[in-house]
């Protein structure tokens, strides 16, 4: 592992945060860091775990701890997928892949983009684990089709279904950094802008090693081939999923559903009844609808509406193994987290994914030993207390 991302230059996600933003242009960073609008949302899914407190059991000798679970019956090393992060590939060389392998060598499962610059089939068998594909409805239902029979080929193991991005949300960093701008090809549009790919000519030189501006090999658009990277906003805001679309996307697709973007118990009871085998609570990292509740104060909710029915993830703000631990102390099966490892990628590739994804699983070790509980399925509400104002399970 390089020493940019060892101890004692990082100790944390935060450290790696500010690795990234040292390594990539200021356009790629803001696209990982940035959020919807005022970025409320953003802002309070972490604060949201500021606010639930632990209440540990003292003097419980606890030598080893259980971190181990399983999650659509798959066996996982800890609680933890890594989510669709969309574009990885310019974050650093093969991004997706380099991702997935890490995922794969530490015993979790991670999740694909369909806005991904590699090819499913090389994410796949880049990975030793359990890999998921997220979908979206971009270039239309035959294109959705094509990839989900794809992606079972490929030996994709579940089906994530991001219910939440009728449109792309107004990520008001991109605008100022001049994304429309830079891919507009137009050399007096990206003047202005372009200086700042040059400051980091380390990444654009690896960048243009790598292809430069990709296209979306798993979107492959009937008649015109894949999806050309320029086309993302415009074809977001034609492929809404509805929950009509699950009946034949749940036709198409033999393996299990995963419906991500549930926010309220309504919308936990329709996932149920589409016949999802689990959901995540979830706004997008706060990229999407901003002023929406944080996820983790919306998990009691949701678990209410469920009744147990289906397997309930989370994503949203985590940023440390501890916020990790009380998310399943709420009742959540897992989480996944995108920008947590999306900046170890940015800071230093598959090293970089890996010290996240290491930092994660000794918080959690800490953590639950701290707390005096041996094992990750012991957790309970007993463990926190939780802010009076939130929902209760």
């Amino acid at each position: 592992m390089p020493r940019s991302v060892q101890p004692p230059r990082v100790l944390n996600i935060e450290d790696l945060r500010r690795a990234a933003k040292r390594r990539l242009p200021r356009v790629v960073f803001d696209y990982i860091d940035g959020g919807a609008e005022a970025e409320l949302t953003l802002r309070a899914n972490c604060r949201a775990f500021e606010a639930v407190t632990f209440r540990p059991r003292c003097a419980v000798a606890t030598p080893a701890c259980d971190l181990r679970t399983t999650v659509l019956g798959t066996p996982l090393s800890m609680p933890l997928i890594l989510a669709p992060v969309g574009s990885s590939r310019l974050i650093y060389p093969r991004g997706e892949e380099v991702a997935a392998r890490a995922a794969g060598v530490a015993g979790i499962a991670y999740a694909l983009s369909t806005l991904s610059g590699c090819r499913l089939e090389d994410v796949a068998a880049a990975s030793k684990g359990p890999v998921w594909y997220q979908l979206y409805l971009v270039g239309g239902r035959d294109c959705a089709l094509s990839a989900i029979e794809r992606a079972g080929v490929a030996g994709f193991s579940a089906l994530v279904v991001t219910i939440d991005t009728a449109v792309a949300g107004m990520r008001e960093r991109d605008f100022r950094n001049g994304v429309k701008e830079l891919l507009s090809g137009k050399l007096g549009s990206m003047l202005p802008f372009v200086g700042q790919l040059l400051t980091k000519p380390r990444w654009l030189m690896s960048f243009l090693a790598d292809g430069g501006l990709m296209k979306f090999p798993n979107v492959v658009i009937p008649g015109e081939g894949p999806m050309t990277y320029a086309d993302v906003t415009t074809a977001l805001g034609q492929s809404m999923v509805s929950w009509q679309d699950l009946g034949w996307i749940r036709k198409a697709w033999s393996g299990r559903i995963v419906i991500k973007g549930v926010h309220t118990g309504d919308d936990a009871r329709r996932a149920v009844d589409a016949g999802a085998d689990a959901l995540v609570v979830s706004n997008h990292g706060g990229r999407q609808l901003d002023g929406v509740a944080p996820t983790l104060s919306m998990l009691p909710e949701v678990l209410v509406a469920v009744d147990d029915r289906i397997e309930v993830l989370l994503d949203g703000g985590v940023r440390r193994g501890s916020d990790i631990v009380k998310a399943l102390c709420l009742g959540a099966r897992a989480v996944l987290t995108g920008r947590a490892y999306a900046y170890g990628l940015g800071a230093a590739g598959e090293a970089g994914v890996a010290r996240a994804v290491e930092i994660l699983h000794a918080d959690l070790v800490r953590t639950l030993k701290l707390l005096g509980c041996a094992a990750i399925a012991e957790l309970d509400q007993s463990y926190i207390d939780v802010p009076a104002d939130w929902p209760r399970e």
